[in-house]
């Protein structure tokens, strides 16, 4: 007679999704995956993936995505991530390989290569239309690796630290700030409110900044309810993590809002994941509203310019 309990979680076979802009690395990550000894494929449509996954798999498998592949759409790649989140027996992890303009335009000046969606024109016309065409993609990243400042190497690297199987049974952690002004991103496992922490905004001099900025995290640190929170928000995560890990689960988000994503969600975003990595756990950090701000630089810039 079988005991009482939980069942046994079901075996799951790790399948890395590989996406991101062209001469972002994405070339690199596979070439990496496949030296710690994945299965990889590159550029199969769409339409055959499902085909691929009828059958068990013998081995952790990367699949690389881009521009070219011959079905490519952002919501056709939206709907694959998914339809595969839900198949039995897949931990399904999407890498987003990254950089900035200025660092691809750099890289494709180098290479003289053309980009795959402007091969008759600049680069700079194919990359600004890449990155815009997979906001959303990279928004459902589980893992992202800007290479903007890594050499090749520094990035095989990187990956190997997230990917390598060896660690298959360790806890990625990703934690993130975001405006509730712009909606919750999608896919996090737990929320914080930091809303009733005291706001930078109103004081003119740190407006204009960050919570990445020493002044700013300083000055929400001020508040007399912001230690015990921090506290105790880190020692139900300790709390958790453990447990997770128990469970099979590969990877969790935790965030953090506040009214704009400037100051507050950043500054305890970035206090949170400080105190998981010295506890030794695997973290990343994402601001959606920085790099949003961030990405429209450029294209004011650009439209000064003109």
């Amino acid at each position: 007679m079988s005991s009482e309990g939980t069942a046994p979680a079901e075996p799951q076979t790790r399948l890395v999704l590989v996406t991101g802009p062209s001469g972002a690395g994405r070339t690199t990550a596979i070439a990496a995956l496949e030296d710690l000894g994945y299965e990889v494929i590159d550029n199969l449509p769409f339409s055959l993936v499902p085909r691929l996954l009828e059958a068990p798999l013998p081995r952790p498998m990367a699949l690389g995505i881009d521009v070219r592949n011959r079905d490519f759409s952002a919501a056709a790649l939206i709907e694959l991530i998914d339809r595969l989140t839900r198949a039995p027996g897949l931990r399904l992890e999407v890498l987003y390989m990254d950089a900035s303009p200025e660092t691809l335009i750099r890289r494709f000046s180098e290479t003289r290569r053309r980009h795959p969606l402007s091969p008759d024109a600049q680069p700079l016309t194919g990359i600004a239309q890449e990155i815009d065409l997979l906001v959303p993609i990279r928004m459902r990243a589980d893992v992202l690796i800007d290479t903007s400042a890594m050499s090749p190497h520094e990035a095989r690297a990187e990956v190997a630290r997230w990917f390598d199987m060896g660690q298959i049974s360790r806890l990625a952690v990703s934690v993130h700030s975001f405006s509730y002004k712009r909606g919750t991103p999608r896919g996090l496992d737990m929320m914080f409110d930091c809303r009733f922490l005291t706001n930078p905004h109103w004081v003119a001099a740190l407006r204009p900044l960050t919570g990445l900025d020493p002044a700013v995290a300083e000055h929400v640190a001020t508040d007399p309810r912001y230690g015990e929170f921090l506290s105790k928000v880190c020692e139900l995560l300790l709390f958790q993590l453990p447990a997770h890990v128990e469970e099979g689960k590969a990877h969790l988000a935790v965030g953090f809002g506040c009214t704009g994503g400037q100051h507050r969600s950043v500054a305890v975003a970035e206090a949170v994941a400080k105190a998981l990595a010295q506890a030794g756990w695997q973290v990343s950090k994402r601001h959606r509203e920085l790099e949003r701000r961030a990405q429209a630089q450029p294209a004011t810039q650009e439209a000064n310019d003109a």
